[in-house]
């Protein structure tokens, strides 16, 4: 059973913007921190974002003020939306719990070139 579907990514050129969608089965996702990583080629995977089940976010420092991560309880949605993007943000994005993760998505890639 597929629990999480990561989707959004694409190619953007520097300065532009993708928000990213992760749809989740509710059973991993009500009352849980749910949060965006990335795994840049070559790399480990590093945490970007996280929100806790009652909104309150973190942020590491290289995306702090230009992405922004949200959850739609109803619809057992996280997303992440990203500005500003930056070649350095290159990576294919995740989404998981913060803790306790489950079985990894497929993850979508994200490009940032010109």
């Amino acid at each position: 059973q597929v629990q999480l579907v990561d989707s959004g990514g694409g190619l953007v050129q520097p300065g532009g913007s993708l928000r990213l969608s992760c749809a989740a089965i509710g059973s991993i996702f009500i009352n849980y921190a749910m949060a965006w990583y990335r795994q840049a080629p070559g790399k480990q995977r590093e945490l970007v974002a996280s929100i806790r089940s009652g909104g309150t976010t973190n942020y590491a420092d290289s995306v702090q003020g230009r992405f922004s991560i949200s959850r739609d309880n109803a619809k057992n949605t996280v997303y992440l939306q990203m500005n500003s993007l930056k070649p350095e943000d290159t990576a294919v994005y995740y989404c998981n719990r913060k803790f306790q993760p489950v079985t990894w998505g497929q993850g979508t890639q994200v490009t940032v070139s010109s």
